[in-house]
């Protein structure tokens, strides 16, 4: 020892300065368990991240959808319902000043004979839907006026739906008809000519629902219903080419023109159509007074009633 030897002397050792081999194997096992589990930790860590994408990515590509979808939709709604967009377009079929609507009024009523060049139509719709609710209003006062019961809806929407239902019925069927027949005139002229031909009927309808006469009536069916039939047949025949598409095309709208007008005079008055039948009947023959036979009382009874009178008395 003193000489400086290199001898290590094993039994003075303490166990816990060193390590054996058995220690070493227990911790080359421990630390390859550790490194299996956060393998396997880590793993589990990628399958979650890959579901996880997965997820998301369907997620997303759901919600580009929705959004593509609501943003279709939401243009398709607001093209559909836009107030303003569709008052735009509507709006130069109603521009239109009162003095211009008085003249086509007046002009509905006279018929020009020009056969070479096409007649000008007024493409506005505002005095035609005027005077189909005035029609509307002077059938429901018809109505009325001859107590008119309706099994099935009420008064106001019979007479909208009559007055309405032949105005675009019958522009839609003319216009079909016009188009078959090669006649220059559009659905919003076609709208037009007829609407402004309902002026006669007002005149008529309001004059004979207020004087209840046949005669009258059948006056101004011919007179100012004809007149306003002659004009629009004018108009057509101006638009057309052929004889016998102006004979189909005229002949079939001045019918349906004049077939209504009698079936608004006729349809609604069957009270005041059966008061004119009986005032228009024969006479009734005047009331005659019959004399009743009185029976004759004595004086005797006369007397003897009043004395019981005097006494009770």
């Amino acid at each position: 020892q003193g000489g400086g030897s290199a001898v290590i002397d094993m039994e003075n050792m303490d166990d816990t300065s060193g390590s054996s081999f058995e220690d070493m194997g227990e911790m080359h096992q421990r630390m390859k368990e550790e490194e299996e589990e956060e393998g396997e930790a880590g793993a589990a860590e990628e399958e979650d991240g890959e579901f996880l994408g997965m997820k998301g990515l369907r997620g997303q590509l759901g919600r580009q959808v929705a959004d593509q979808m609501w943003q279709v939709g939401k243009r398709q709604a607001s093209r559909a319902f836009s107030l303003y967009a569709n008052i735009d377009i509507l709006r130069p079929y109603f521009d239109v000043e009162p003095v211009q609507v008085r003249t086509r009024l007046l002009e509905s009523m006279i018929p020009v004979k020009m056969i070479n060049f096409p007649q000008k139509i007024a493409g506005e719709l505002y005095g035609p839907l005027m005077l189909v609710f005035t029609l509307v209003a002077i059938l429901l006062h018809g109505m009325k006026t001859s107590d008119t019961i309706i099994r099935e809806g009420t008064l106001m929407g019979t007479a909208i739906g009559t007055c309405f239902g032949y105005w675009l019925g019958v522009s839609s069927f003319i216009y079909f008809l016009a188009y078959l027949c090669n006649a220059q005139i559009t659905m919003v002229q076609m709208l037009s000519l007829l609407g402004y031909g309902l002026f006669g009927h007002c005149i008529t309808l309001f004059v004979t629902y207020n004087i209840h006469f046949h005669s009258l009536f059948y006056i101004f069916w011919l007179g100012v219903g004809g007149l306003s039939t002659l004009r629009m047949v004018a108009v057509l025949v101006s638009r057309t080419v052929g004889h016998t598409q102006r004979l189909i095309l005229c002949g079939t709208l001045a019918a349906l023109h004049m077939l209504f007008l009698l079936y608004l005079h006729f349809a609604y008055h069957k009270v005041v159509e059966g008061i004119l039948d009986t005032l228009e009947g024969p006479n009734m023959p005047p009331f005659q007074r019959v004399a009743r036979d009185i029976p004759v009382v004595s004086n005797a009874a006369l007397n003897t009633t009043a004395k019981a009178v005097a006494l009770t008395l």
